[in-house]
Order: structure tokens, then C-alpha cells, then sequence
């Protein structure tokens, strides 16, 4: 795309211009996070409130990004806020145990029936980091098979087949001995995956698999996939890991995988039950988390899982366990709402360019949602390579066109969440503006 194409942002964005001028002196690429570059520039947040983002240009923005998905009340919720204020009083980290984290376990326990021991950590990356290792321990085999294009974050064991083109390396710093104990699947197609699975069951210690696709587009996994995995792994001594970072608590008070009636042998959890504070969670049956008791074991006969300084600290383990008893006390208005909402967006949404004669699909479940732009490569989507092969382009296009001009940020290319404090308005602006940008021909530029 030409710079004229940023004409607007720009003019709107000097001063977060002026801040990626300074933070390429800084980080890399300007950015701590990879995906928090678009071009030409990220805008740089002062401040956040309820469903917006304010710059350091005084632009508000409608955010349908909601902190990586993660914000399901919204920025700075006050029943989260008002109470942390005391809580930091108090300190920050004690560098010893406490008891909200006890109480924070025990919510999630008791709505997750897989987790019938914990333990938390700082990420999600740590999380299933975690949860590969003692899948490994327990079973005492090495391969770990994965779904192409999941993403289970940064562990070195895991950074395999999340970016299209699959088959090529994911980057420098990989040694490679990674990925020889890993398989990718896959995703949506049980026989292709079982074919390769059956080619290592000998030492397959775990599958691990999100129950929606989220960096690859927000794309549902079908009941009789998951299923299948389940029964394939209780057949074959292996352990199927859900990775529910981003599906748990969001979709329900609780799992997408129980809602669907597998019970996993590993869950990792975050996002959600951390309140807006860093946190994972890796989580299991008892007789699997035993094995990373320390107190019981030797050190050959454990697996060392729960490092990390800043693992159940006081304020994450605070602002989870106030967010989870918001969730819990308003359960069914809630997700009643904010599902509503994100059924509509994305009926709406494909009606709308479905009239255009533009021609979309429109994944998601519950309160998530990403458009891609189909093309005479691809007509359905029902796995990564699918929505890698749609027009990124266009996608890219329509979501920068949201931001300059309508004041509507989804992180561009990515998929987004709606919150408890969105509303019907919001949609309705969202629609306007899409209809709009349609008028206006920016998308058949492209």
C-alpha cells in the first residue's frame, strides 16, 4: 500500500509518531510484543476506560482488541480497580505463598472440572511450556504433537507450524532439536490427523490443541474433531493438553472443552482469570499434577514446574479472583450479552458484504469475531492455511481504515473480542463504518 493510504493516521498520530521514533532506540523494531506493529506505526495508549483507548494524541478509539482478548469487563472495570488500590498497600510481592491464591484455585476448580490441581505462573507461554513437560514426565515419551497454525506461545518446544508457510522454520534461535520430537496435525481433519499421529504413537506423549484457532483467525474446531482426539489419545496411552487461554471463562463460566463434553487430562487457562494482571495456569487431573509435587519426590522422580518470581502474585491473584466472582455472581447476563452481540456482529457483518458481492466468512464463537476476505483460493474456512490464504491485504486494509477513519481499533489482521461494557451502539457503529468503507470503494482497491 502506497503512504497515501495513511494520510489520515497520520495527520491524527504525530506525537505516538514522534514515541516509535524513540522506541525503535529502544526495542527492536520499535515494539516488545511482534504483533503489536502495524504500519505504518502502532499508536501509543495514555490511558483506558470501559470500552476505549485514549492516545497520546487525544484520539479515543472504540477497542475491539480488548488487551489480546483478555478484558471480558473492559478496561479498568471498578469492581477490580477500587479494591487493587488496598491490595497494593499491601504489597506487591511477598515472595512467599498467600491465601488469595488458594481462593482464586478454588473458583476455578470448582468450575473446571479437569483442574483438580494447579499451578500458576506468569503466562500463558509458561503454561504450556509447563504442560508439554509433564506430559512428557508422566508418560516418559518425547514427541508432542500440535495442530498447525495453534498457538500455544513462545516455549521453544511449541514455536513450530504457527506461521503460514508451515513447513518453514519459525526463525533464527530455533536449533532444530525441537522440532524433531514435534508433529503437526491437521486442524478439523481427524483422519489426516490421526494418519500422522499413528506414525509416532509409540512415543507420543500429548496432543495439545485450542478448541478455537485464535492468532489463526479465530477458526471453531468441530465437536467430532475434538472428540475424535480425545478418543484417539484414551486408546493410545496419551495425553490430549486443551490449551483454553483464550476460550476459558470467555465463551461460559467455565470451558469450551466441558461444554462440549471432553474432559481433558491438561488444561491451561489465562487471560481471563488473571483480571487484567499477568497469569497462566496449568492444570490437570491429580494423578498427572501429583508428579510436580516436590515435597513428595526426589529429583529424578519429579517434574519441576511453578518457577518464575513474580508466579501467584498478590495483585494477579487479587484482580483474578475479583473478576471471577464478578463472572460468577452475573454469570448468565453476562455471556447472555456479550455471546448476543457477537452473534450479531458477525451475522450482520457477512450480510452486509454478502450484499456488496463481497464475499466473507465470518469466524467465531460466542463473543469473538474476525472477517476474512475470501478469494478464488479460498471459499470455506476450516483450518489455518485456509485463513492464511484469504486476501490479508484486504484484511489489513478494512482494519486500518477502521482505526484513521471511524476510530475502531481490532488490532489489524487479528481476530476481536467483545466486552461486557460493549453495546448495541458500538455494533451499529461498527456497521455504519464497514458500510461505509464499502461505499467509499476502499476495499476493491486493494
Amino acid at each position: 500500500m502506497s503512504l497515501y493510504d495513511f494520510h489520515s493516521y497520520v495527520n491524527k498520530t504525530n506525537l505516538s509518531k514522534a514515541w516509535y521514533e524513540r522506541a525503535c532506540k529502544v526495542f527492536p523494531g520499535g515494539i516488545s510484543h511482534n504483533i503489536r506493529f502495524f504500519p505504518p506505526y502502532p499508536f501509543f495508549v495514555e490511558r483506558a476506560h470501559g470500552k476505549n483507548l485514549q492516545d497520546v494524541d487525544g484520539n479515543t478509539f472504540v477497542d475491539f482488541w480488548m488487551g489480546h482478548w483478555a478484558l471480558i469487563l473492559g478496561h479498568s472495570p471498578q469492581n477490580v480497580v477500587q479494591p487493587l488500590e488496598k491490595a497494593l498497600g499491601q504489597g506487591t510481592i511477598f515472595g512467599t505463598v498467600n491465601d488469595t491464591s488458594v481462593l482464586l484455585g478454588e473458583i476455578i476448580q470448582k468450575f473446571v472440572p479437569s483442574a483438580e490441581l494447579m499451578r500458576f505462573c506468569s503466562t500463558g507461554t509458561e503454561a504450556t511450556m509447563y504442560a508439554t513437560r509433564i506430559a512428557r514426565a508422566f508418560t516418559g515419551k518425547r514427541i508432542v504433537a500440535k495442530v498447525l497454525g495453534g498457538w500455544h506461545g513462545f516455549n521453544s518446544d511449541l514455536m513450530h507450524s504457527v506461521n503460514y508457510p508451515f513447513e518453514i522454520n519459525e526463525g533464527l534461535g530455533l536449533i532444530g532439536g525441537e522440532g524433531d520430537f514435534v508433529e503437526s496435525l491437521p486442524f478439523n481433519d481427524l483422519a489426516g490427523s490421526i494418519a500422522i499421529l499413528d506414525t509416532v504413537k509409540d512415543d507420543l506423549a500429548c496432543i495439545i490443541l485450542e478448541p478455537i484457532l485464535g492468532g489463526a483467525g479465530g477458526v471453531v474446531g468441530e465437536r467430532e474433531y475434538l472428540v475424535g482426539l480425545r478418543e484417539y489419545a484414551n486408546k493410545n496411552n496419551v495425553l490430549l493438553i486443551m490449551d483454553e487461554i483464550v476460550t476459558g471463562f470467555r465463551l461460559n463460566f467455565g470451558t469450551l472443552s466441558a461444554s462440549y463434553g471432553i474432559e481433558p487430562d491438561l488444561l491451561t487457562l489465562g487471560k481471563i482469570v488473571g483480571g487484567g494482571f499477568p497469569i497462566g495456569v496449568v492444570s490437570g487431573k491429580e494423578e498427572i499434577m501429583k508428579i510436580a509435587d516436590t515435597s513428595l519426590k526426589e529429583k529424578r522422580h519429579r517434574c519441576y514446574v511453578g518457577g518464575g518470581t513474580f508466579s501467584s502474585n498478590p495483585i494477579s491473584m487479587k484482580a483474578g479472583l475479583l473478576t471471577m466472582d464478578y463472572l460468577k455472581r452475573n454469570n448468565e447476563t453476562i455471556y447472555t450479552k456479550i455471546n448476543r452481540l457477537g452473534k450479531e456482529a458477525r451475522s450482520k457483518l457477512h450480510q452486509l458484504f454478502t450484499d456488496f458481492g463481497i464475499d466473507v466468512e465470518v469466524t467465531g464463537l460466542g463473543s469473538l469475531i474476525n472477517v476474512h476476505f475470501l478469494n478464488q483460493n479460498v471459499k470455506i474456512i476450516k483450518n489455518a492455511t485456509d485463513a492464511a490464504m484469504t486476501d490479508q491485504e484486504k484484511l489489513l486494509k478494512y482494519h486500518l481504515c477502521l482505526l484513521a477513519d471511524y476510530g475502531i481499533f481490532f488490532l489489524p489482521k487479528k481476530m476481536g473480542a467483545i466486552s461486557f461494557v460493549h453495546d448495541n451502539e458500538d455494533l451499529d457503529l461498527l456497521l455504519s463504518a464497514t458500510n461505509d468503507i464499502i461505499n467509499r470503494g476502499i476495499l476493491s482497491k486493494v
